[in-house]
């Protein structure tokens, strides 16, 4: 642990703001947990606000036990993403409080004793079609790891654009707005048109032959002309997801400060 941390804690371990056990909990964990394949960032949510997240494909049953246990020993929840339904199977044998949503492929598991919980922020996720619904549970999940409130909006894509209408009192107080749309990837320039906030927009793969598996949904998003609507990869729910709550988090506690 860095010395500035370590200052910081013994102030707060001082004015009473942290118990005893927690100060030499943290106090004594190692920045890095090395388990020789894998080698797991414990001090992320210092640096960067949350934990390290783990990318789940490609990785054997085992090494996700291990990673999984390493940080709920560390009070960190846990966030896999791309799980398949194998992993999951086995990881819920391994930790009873493991929650998986097969649509997003996401699991999450928390500690038993969790960090106190943050400023958490609005954040509203939007679909335009049903078959987004994979990417958009990812984000989803993503934003309820991050602590947010999650508002979800699905199935109002350009083609009925008397749908979007219908729902635009659930976008008040979002402090950002996810945007996940394949074909021709129109709907976040049109949100964008109708709110004050910051609009992630996640083109998807869900489209016919000239969709390009989302690359056209991805350039129509690129060039949109909402100046609100910025722009990540095909079918990253997760980083859509990520950065929405980051919005949200920043809102929040800016709101609580005054």
């Amino acid at each position: 642990m860095n010395p500035e941390r370590l200052e910081q804690l013994a102030r707060e371990l001082l004015a009473g703001r942290l118990d005893l056990s927690a100060f030499v909990l943290e106090a004594s964990q190692p920045a890095t947990a090395d388990l020789n394949e894998a080698q797991i960032d414990l001090d992320r949510r210092r640096r960067c606000g949350y934990p390290e997240v783990v990318y789940g494909e490609g990785k054997t049953v085992g090494t996700l036990e291990r990673i999984c246990a390493t940080q709920l020993a560390a009070g960190i929840e846990v966030l896999i993403t791309r799980a398949s339904p194998e992993q999951a199977a086995y990881l819920k044998t391994r930790f009873a409080e493991a929650h998986y949503n097969p649509t997003g492929r996401t699991l999450r598991i928390s500690p038993q004793t969790p960090a106190a919980a943050a400023p958490a922020g609005k954040v509203v996720v939007v679909t335009a079609g049903t078959s987004d619904l994979p990417v958009a549970e990812e984000a989803r999940e993503t934003l309820l790891w991050m602590g947010a409130h999650v508002t979800m909006v699905h199935d109002v894509g350009v083609a009925g654009p008397h749908r979007l209408r219908e729902r635009l009192a659930e976008f008040e107080g979002a402090d950002a707005i996810v945007v996940i749309a394949g074909m021709e990837g129109a709907l976040p320039s049109v949100v964008g048109g109708y709110v004050a906030c910051p609009v992630i927009a996640v083109p998807t793969s869900v489209g016919y032959g000239a969709s390009l598996g989302g690359f056209a949904a991805l350039l129509s998003m690129l060039n949109s002309c909402a100046a609100n609507v910025t722009v990540v990869n095909i079918d990253a729910g997760f980083k859509g997801g990520y950065v929405a709550g980051l919005i949200a988090h920043g809102a929040a506690r800016r709101r609580d400060s005054t």
